[in-house]
């Protein structure tokens, strides 16, 4: 019973890698998405393999201490960034992270994501949060990273990319998407100098349908 519920797992978290590069999300060798079988335990997409055509066996498994328990694959360069995250928000079980274009344009700029254009923006996505600068796969991001995710489920890597949070990986994909959507909305009204945002009255009134 125990293989067979990982290996129904490993084939979520591939099929949502796929999902996510098919939508032109990633590329070939960005972003990785991580599943928390238990408080032990992680589900993780490997380095140096093609994302858009991965296979449910080559999703590794490690544990929150950092071992490897898939010697035949490499684990990815940020897992220590899925480990510390899981650590800090225990309400968390998924992880996407990845390189959408548009929404990581916006890690590159002084300015933010408009996430108040929309109502499903606004629900979905909250506030995102802007994360300082540190060298991908190295234990300065994974510390970084974990103390910014107290208060929010979308996370924006200056000058690297998005990490998304979920409760399960169909929630943390479709943060993904909607930031990115967001985003090239954010980046449209920009172009066209015109928009009407949700005020405040209605802010509140979608925060309070969630609470």
């Amino acid at each position: 019973m125990e293989e067979k519920k990982l290996n129904e797992y490993r084939k979520e978290v591939a099929y949502f890698m796929h999902r996510l590069y098919d939508k032109g999300l990633t590329t070939t060798s960005g972003g990785n998405i991580s599943y928390k079988i238990d408080e032990k335990r992680l589900l993780i997409t490997p380095s140096a393999l093609d994302k858009g055509r991965m296979k449910s066996n080559q999703v590794g498994l490690m544990r929150m201490s950092g071992e490897n328990l898939t010697s035949s694959l490499k684990p990815s360069i940020e897992s220590g960034m899925h480990i510390a995250i899981y650590k800090k928000r225990p309400d968390i079980n998924a992880i996407v992270h990845a390189h959408p274009t548009v929404a990581s344009t916006f890690t590159v700029l002084r300015r933010s994501i408009n996430c108040t254009l929309t109502a499903e923006a606004r629900a979905i996505l909250g506030v995102p949060k802007r994360v300082p600068y540190a060298l991908m796969g190295s234990a300065l991001l994974a510390e970084t990273v974990s103390d910014h995710v107290t208060d929010t489920h979308v996370l924006l890597l200056e000058n690297h990319g998005v990490v998304c949070l979920g409760q399960t990986l169909l929630e943390a994909f479709n943060r993904m998407e909607v930031l990115e959507a967001a985003a090239k909305m954010t980046l449209i009204t920009a172009l066209l100098n015109e928009k009407k945002e949700l005020n405040p009255k209605q802010l509140r009134e979608i925060d309070d349908l969630l609470a």
